[in-house]
């Protein structure tokens, strides 16, 4: 689908009264991999809208009219949550997840990294907690631990080394519950820029510059018929099985991977027809003994090579790291 066409299409579901840099930024929200920025949406929307040029050209919107809530019931803030799905060129995919850098495992990436040269994948995804904020963590905070501005520094000379090493490889990042730290404090402690794209996230890091595709923790990502998400959001207060795998599959009911509780993990069930359905959890590319369990830790280093074939179907490889040799 064109820029133009998706323009189309939220003009037409949201209406011609929503106000068109409202609608531009609900746009971006949901179409960051497609538009570079909110003014690019706005650009796209002004065309369609007739607004570009001085006169009213050909082929201009036409929104089909109907009723306007009719009974007269209270605006609603609901948010539309479609799926993200990857693009079918997004075929050879290396998984990683949990950096949390600046704690991250070098040993550990290195391993992950040289697979995905090895194995010659066209896309990168880092599901969630690529960076750790611990000073403003809600948590109990160590003033001892590096700065936010060292996190960011070091979060810009990994993905700049990533864009070296695969150069014309898809990048995605969804976010992580510790990446969410950073704008809930903005939010948090200063409400006054927090809606400054210049403090953003994808600002703050140049993402564009390494062309690197940020995804709201919010949106399920597909890969083919596999969804992928952090797990935060399934792994909720003290819910924490004994295997991620199961747990996830239990609350998904379907084929998904996550991360979060950085185990390695795998569960299968099938239906009455036969027909099956996989959940995987990924180890962690971090220190395994954490400031909050600095003495016992389940934690294992890992990651994982997803396939996609053409109709959706999906091979996952998830591999653990122990002592340096993949398991």
């Amino acid at each position: 689908m064109t820029k133009t066409e998706i323009a189309r299409k939220y003009r037409q579901e949201y209406g011609i009264e929503m106000p068109t840099l409202k609608l531009a930024r609900i746009m971006y929200g949901k179409e960051n991999l497609t538009f570079k920025n909110v003014e690019d949406c706005r650009t796209f929307l002004r065309a369609i809208e007739g607004k570009s040029w001085g006169v009213k050209p050909p082929n201009v919107l036409k929104v089909e009219e109907r009723p306007k809530n009719p009974y007269n019931l209270p605006e609603s803030y609901q948010e539309k949550r479609e799926p993200l799905q990857l693009p079918l060129t997004c075929n050879n995919i290396l998984l990683i997840s949990d950096l949390h850098i600046p704690y991250h495992d070098i040993d550990a990436i290195t391993i992950a990294l040289e697979y995905g040269v090895e194995h010659k994948v066209n896309t990168i995804v880092i599901n969630g907690d690529m960076l750790d904020f611990c000073r403003i963590s809600r948590f109990e905070t160590d003033f001892s631990k590096r700065s936010v501005k060292q996190e960011f520094d070091s979060a810009k000379h990994f993905l700049r080394a990533l864009r070296q090493i695969f150069p014309s490889a898809e990048i995605y990042w969804i976010k992580g519950n510790h990446d969410q730290r950073y704008e809930k404090y903005l939010f948090q402690k200063a409400s006054e820029i927090w809606d400054d794209p210049y403090f953003r996230l994808e600002e703050r890091l140049r993402l564009n510059e390494e062309r690197v595709h940020l995804i709201d923790d919010k949106i399920l990502v597909k890969a083919g018929k596999l969804a992928i998400t952090h797990g935060h959001h399934i792994f909720k207060g003290i819910f924490t099985p004994v295997s991620p795998a199961r747990g996830a599959y239990m609350k998904a009911k379907q084929s998904v991977i996550v991360g979060h509780l950085h185990r390695s993990s795998h569960h299968v069930e099938s239906d009455m027809e036969g027909n099956l359905n996989a959940a995987w959890s990924t180890g962690c590319m971090c220190q395994l003994k954490m400031d909050y369990s600095p003495l016992i830790s389940n934690s294992q280093h890992g990651f994982a090579h997803v396939t996609v074939e053409k109709n959706g179907d999906f091979t996952v490889k998830n591999f653990s790291i122990i002592k340096g040799k993949l398991h």
